[in-house]
């Protein structure tokens, strides 16, 4: 089927306001019932830098952003000459006519940004009205978000930004300009707009997450916000830290008095986490850590993608403790997830993550509301002991998890000790009881195992190609492996959304069956290859990996299998 989205990119510099013109744009699309897939690529400043905000929107279902630009939307002069070279045959390129031919090429439309705005405060309504002349978008769907934005400023600003819109539209219906308009939405049943890491903060309150301690640390920050912004009626806490150190162990403190706790944060804040992390494996007290992933090493690219961290959340912390790992590939992951990280961390009181990146996190997509009376319940504390004999918190048991009560409620006594210690919870030198903890800990792993998300496969097992991926590469590979099947080659995919631990009997027959298993990857050294390659023995023979900090892309994968394919 031929690609019927329309690719629409707002270039500028931050401060510029291209944030107010996607949001907005994106909004009506999703309530107008389309599918789009936002991609946000920002600089590590307050002010100036080149920014762009994307929105590849679609009556079809999208999975993943793509190169070319339908409609440049440039609102500073370095717009136009960085983004030429992507524009597609039918692009359209619009400019403030203030910027002058300078900033403009083949067909541009020069906007009067000056006379169509009372104040420069009203350009991104202007930059609006335009796009939506020339998707034919209905402007009910803008003014009912301009009502709906500005309402609590007054009805004066309301007819302001309503007056400014409506003048746009009328002014773009007048030009000469051709642009196919979209083809028209099929989509009617309702939608709400999310992103990766708005998604996150949801998932985790209907899951029971009533604490949240943080270091801000791009692009991690915004699931504490949510929550913050979100939480405040559901009665949850968010406490800002005064460093990462504190943040974990502040959660791992609440989770210990009966909190669920959640410490969202990046690669460089948890690093600074580890010992904390081992302390959780050590007391056995749940707590779940959101890594938004961004390149490294040390700062790199604050601002950017990249799936880096696997090693670094799969070994962190000294010892040996069980933990498992969560790498969600959609919106919706996101959101359930996120539940089910917090459902397996009370359940088996160990630390689990979810790892996400920084385009899923600023990636909003149209997502139907979920259904929280079908989510699964969440594992919880008690609050009494009601076995025979005396309360022992590290009780030894067959599967590894002990009887964990919230102290002060009843008349056990619960102890924790972050040296080795008895199932009393006491400190002990006991070599035998070192031994007989360690195993008990240990055995925790078996449950992980029987509770591991199977990885999703799309397509033909039989398939000439396997597109194996983990996380946000999925959308990128279901695109490229549609293509691939279009152009007459077989291809499925097989997408991991949870990285640890692996059942390979989830997973081996596929690989070992495939003619070609190709690896597709945001690092540069294949990291969940090489975890499958220790766990299985199997070797992937192709590696697709992408670390500029953009995200993957059908066309990114295709042109790297080139003449490879079969």
């Amino acid at each position: 089927m031929p690609d019927i989205s329309v690719n629409i990119l707002i270039g500028g510099e931050a401060g510029q306001g291209l944030v107010t013109v996607g949001d907005f744009l994106a909004k009506a699309l999703v309530r107008a019932g389309y599918e789009i897939v936002v991609t946000q690529d920002y600089m590590s400043r307050i002010r100036g830098g080149h920014n762009t905000y994307a929105v590849r929107v679609s009556p079809d279902p999208v999975f993943a952003p793509r190169e070319g630009v339908d409609i440049l939307v440039a609102l500073d002069a370095a717009s136009y000459p960085l983004h030429r070279d992507q524009l597609s045959e039918r692009a359209v390129v619009l400019v403030d006519e203030a910027l002058g031919e300078a900033a403009a090429g083949p067909r541009t439309l020069l906007v009067p940004f000056k006379a169509l705005c009372p104040k420069p405060i009203f350009e991104n309504m202007a930059a609006l009205g335009v796009l939506c002349s020339l998707l034919c978008l209905d402007a009910a769907w803008i003014e009912k978000i301009i009502h709906d934005t500005f309402a609590k400023k007054g009805e004066e600003m309301v007819a302001a930004n309503r007056k400014v819109f409506a003048d746009a539209m009328a002014w773009t219906a007048e030009q000469q300009v051709s642009f196919t308009c979209i083809a028209p939405a099929v989509n009617t049943g309702k939608r709400i707009m999310l992103n990766g890491n708005e998604a996150i903060a949801l998932g985790a309150m209907a899951a029971g997450v009533n604490f949240c301690s943080f270091y801000p640390m791009t692009p991690g920050t915004s699931v504490a916000l949510t929550l913050a912004a979100k939480g405040q009626k559901m009665g949850v806490v968010v406490e800002q830290a005064e460093d990462e150190i504190a943040a974990v162990n502040m959660a791992i403190g609440a989770s210990f008095t009966g909190a669920t706790a959640l410490v969202p944060t990046s690669g460089g804040g948890f690093a600074l986490m580890v010992e904390g992390i081992s302390l959780s494996g050590m007391i056995e007290t749940p707590v779940v850590v959101v890594v938004a992933m961004r390149p490294g090493p040390a700062t790199g690219l604050p601002t950017r993608t990249e799936q880096a961290d696997l090693n670094l959340v799969l070994y962190a912390g000294h010892g040996e403790f069980p933990r498992a790992i969560f790498a969600p590939g959609t919106v919706e992951q996101c959101f359930h997830l996120t539940h089910a990280a917090v459902h397996i961390a009370e359940k088996y009181q160990s630390p689990v993550f979810v790892l996400t990146d920084q385009f899923l996190a600023d990636s909003y997509r149209g997502v139907v509301p979920f259904d929280l009376a079908a989510l699964p319940a969440v594992a919880r504390p008690g609050t009494a002991h009601d076995g025979p004999g005396v309360y022992e918190r590290y009780a030894v048991t067959d599967s590894g998890v002990s009887p964990r009560l919230i102290p002060g409620f009843g008349d056990s006594l619960v102890v924790a000790d972050s040296d080795e210690h008895t199932a009393d919870g006491h400190i002990t030198e006991d070599l035998g009881v070192r031994v007989t903890m360690q195993d008990k800990r240990s055995r925790k792993m078996a449950g992980l195992l029987a509770d591991a998300v199977p990885p999703e496969l799309h397509g033909d097992p039989s398939s000439d190609v396997l597109l194996a991926c983990w996380g946000t590469t999925r959308g990128a590979a279901l695109e490229a492996a549609a293509l691939l099947r279009e152009s007459g080659t077989s291809c499925a995919v097989l997408h991991f959304s949870q990285v640890y631990p692996l059942v390979p009997g989830q997973f081996l027959p596929l690989l070992e069956k495939a003619p070609r298993a190709v690896m597709v990857e945001g690092n540069s050294t294949g990291q969940l290859a090489r975890l499958i390659r220790q766990e299985t023995g199997f070797v992937f023979a192709h590696h697709i990996l992408r670390y500029d900090g953009l995200p993957l892309t059908a066309r990114y994968i295709l042109d790297r299998l080139g003449s490879k394919r079969p």
